[in-house]
């Protein structure tokens, strides 16, 4: 009877594996969470500086130009390219169709209630001016804010670390959102503590939408996943021509595209390094 080297009984070519415990599974769920956490803390950062600091206005639409390339960046190489590689074209192309869909039906809805200027630095109206329009401000901004965090919370998947390019460009592009959006409330005159209860809010959300993303979807069939992480990808990208570039335009005018572009190049770099 033949008997294995030494070496081979020593060293084998392949070490034994564990499947990950409930332990290993819970302790990436919260840590999917921190890093929702992390990204919506940005929102409160940009609203801290647009709420309490006079920003140019100029300066405001350039920050959110550059914001924008950033999201664009990362929807076309890391979203709509993952969910093609785990799906193919079929799944991909219609979950990109969906996200846009369901995201221009409640954007069109919250803009007749009063949302529609949500993350301009102006013509936010007042309470006054409409009543509900601060609830529909704030539903619109969860609706901008939750499939981003799905995202993240899905980039775990697998047992793999969390998706640092996401990450960035969600970051990247929260706060000139918040400072945009905290800078309009404040000249629509709505107070601290709904600006800032607000933004905290919706970072304490994103945290937990990356939890579910992380939980719910850990089980999910590729061509599932594949069609949920481009549905995210093409409402971000309907958020992104709906809320985003108009505010940066119309400030920012011909600089505009210089920013964009700016932002889509700085996260390209960060998802080649």
């Amino acid at each position: 009877m033949p008997v294995a080297p030494v070496t081979t009984i020593l060293m084998p070519d392949r070490l034994p594996t564990r499947e990950p415990g409930a332990t290993h599974g819970r302790a990436r769920v919260f840590a999917a969470a921190g890093w929702g956490l992390v990204a919506g803390s940005a929102l409160l950062v940009g609203a801290l500086v647009g709420y309490l600091a006079r920003v140019p206005r100029g300066v405001i639409a350039t920050v959110m130009g550059f914001g924008s390339g950033v999201l664009m960046s990362a929807v076309a190489f890391d979203l709509i390219a993952e969910a093609h590689n785990l799906g193919g074209l079929l799944p991909t192309a219609g979950g990109a169709a969906a996200g846009a869909a369901v995201y221009t039906a409640a954007n069109a809805y919250l803009a007749s209630r009063g949302a529609r200027h949500r993350k301009r630095s102006g013509k936010q109206p007042s309470e006054s001016e409409q009543a509900g329009s601060g609830t529909a401000i704030a539903i619109g901004a969860l609706l901008d804010g939750i499939p981003e965090s799905v995202v993240i919370g899905a980039s775990m998947i697998g047992g793999g670390g969390v998706s640092a390019v996401t990450v960035a460009a969600v970051f990247i592009s929260n706060v000139p959102e918040g400072l945009s959006s905290a800078a309009g409330m404040r000249q629509a005159h709505r107070s601290k503590t709904y600006v800032f209860g607000l933004w905290t809010a919706i970072a304490l959300i994103s945290g937990l939408s990356a939890l579910l993303g992380n939980a719910l979807l850990t089980q999910a069939d590729p061509t599932w996943l594949a069609g949920i992480t481009a549905f995210a990808g093409g409402a971000i990208l309907s958020m992104i021509a709906d809320t985003m570039i108009p505010e940066a335009f119309e400030d920012a005018h011909l600089l505009v595209g210089l920013s964009t572009v700016a932002g889509f190049l700085t996260a390209f770099a960060l998802s080649h390094t």
